[in-house]
């Protein structure tokens, strides 16, 4: 006696559609397609989690720039970090930029602090 497929193919068929559910014209609709298009959106998804993490560190360094160049002793950013470093100073960009945007005044007494 053989055994068929039916109900496991469907169940994959299903999970490939509800991946797809949202595809335009025949991606969400045709088995082949939707496959080839749920596949394609994966890639994407991981490339662009990759590119997330590349955009933010490029908006903390842009608001970290922007905030510099607004001190009373204006800074660049590539020495700023450098001072950082030889300080010792553990902060990362991420906390860097949120203490330039949300607690200006603390910012700049970083800043001097850097410059001793």
């Amino acid at each position: 006696m053989r055994v068929k497929t039916g109900t496991t193919k469907r169940a994959a068929h299903k999970k490939v559609f509800k991946l797809a559910k949202g595809f335009r014209m025949s991606r969400h609709r045709l088995y082949k397609v939707a496959k080839e298009a749920v596949l394609h959106a994966g890639d994407y998804a991981f490339a662009g989690r990759k590119h997330r993490k590349r955009d933010f560190r490029q908006l903390w360094i842009i608001r970290l720039k922007a905030a510099l160049s607004q001190q009373p002793k204006p800074l660049s950013y590539s020495r700023f970090i450098n001072l950082l470093k030889t300080k010792n100073c553990q902060l990362n960009r991420q906390s860097l930029s949120g203490l330039a945007t949300k607690y200006p005044q603390v910012f700049e007494k970083l800043v001097d602090f850097c410059h001793q």
